[in-house]
């Protein structure tokens, strides 16, 4: 607690000065004194209380003008509050859910991989909108740019394969993801490519896709995810799903273009371990912006000690009126 105007503090010489005067009279009314030969009447009147009782009117009264002293001075506090201002990223998630993404030099395979590390990320953004875009032979909007972790960690996991035609169209995928994002205000717009393959399909070329992502800002981080050298792939055959270790191929080059002309950043994902690495990496290159701003807020407590000093006038009042009624 503090005063807004501390030097009317110095009007607390006004009590102190009616204190020194009304001992001063005090003392100079029991110089008074009368010889007598027996003090039975006065005991007998039982006066003593009553001695103590006359001067609760002057203490209320100076205690009331104490009170109002310390209310005009104006007593106040204040709380340091602090405004916390975030300001989220926009991604979109865009995930290659061809066949091939059931490769199992990933645990158990690059999908699931893929799904249940971005489920991570999801859950450590809380300020930021993402949505997901899933691509084969064609692409389309599992989820679109939305808040509601629960709903969005949902659908992540019912992304699977043989959704839609197989393939890998590359062009497309990014292209839809630019199209979920271009009308965002958010200040930072980015989509997070992830595929194993080689563009082989879709109406939009990749470079195309490209152009127009770096048209409306829009940053692409690409993810090539596969062992290098070969990988375990699920082939059907006539005595069922076998096994069998095929060539891994990435566009590397495709990647590593689309995210220099956006200004964004290649990774290369070769195992789980690596692919949780890369989605750290982004996350501290895509950070959500805060500030705070601190302000004071003052409260002003001049009136529990205004009501106080009423208080103190009114019981003044009432004890006054009642003295004046004693014999």
């Amino acid at each position: 607690m503090y005063f807004e105007y501390p030097y009317l503090l110095w009007l607390m010489a006004i009590p102190a000065l009616l204190l020194l005067r009304y001992l001063w009279i005090e003392w100079k009314d029991r110089r008074v004194h009368l010889r007598v030969s027996r003090l039975d009447a006065w005991k007998a009147g039982g006066r003593s209380a009553l001695e103590v009782v006359r001067h609760l009117p002057f203490a209320l009264r100076l205690s009331a003008l104490c009170l109002l002293v310390v209310a005009i001075a104006r007593p106040r506090s204040s709380t340091q509050i602090e405004k916390v201002d975030t300001e989220g990223i926009d991604i979109i998630f865009a995930m290659d859910v061809s066949t091939s993404m059931l490769a199992r030099d990933f645990t158990p395979d690059r999908l699931s991989a893929a799904k249940d590390i971005a489920i991570e990320f999801i859950a450590q953004r809380p300020s930021d909108r993402m949505g997901i875009v899933v691509f084969a032979g064609e692409s389309y909007t599992q989820c679109p740019l939305t808040t509601d972790r629960a709903t969005l960690i949902n659908l992540m996991k019912e992304v699977q394969t043989d959704l839609i035609e197989d393939g890998t169209a590359i062009g497309n995928g990014l292209a839809t993801a630019v199209a979920r994002l271009k009308d965002s205000d958010a200040k930072s717009r980015v989509v997070i490519l992830l595929t194993d393959g080689v563009n082989n399909m879709g109406e939009i070329d990749p470079t195309m896709a490209t152009e127009i992502a770096k048209t409306y800002g829009i940053r692409v981080y690409t993810i090539g995810v596969g062992a290098n050298g070969t990988a375990p792939y699920p082939v059907q055959t006539p005595w069922g799903i076998e096994l069998q270790n095929l060539q891994v191929e990435i566009d590397e080059a495709l990647l590593k273009s689309i995210s220099s002309e956006t200004e964004g950043r290649y990774f290369r994902a070769t195992d789980n371990t690596k692919l949780a690495e890369i989605y750290a990496e982004i996350g501290q290159m895509e950070k959500t912006r805060t500030t705070v701003d601190s302000f004071p807020v003052y409260k002003d407590l001049f009136k529990p000690y205004a009501l106080a000093a009423l208080l103190c006038l009114l019981l003044e009042l009432l004890l006054g009126a009642f003295l004046r009624r004693m014999p």
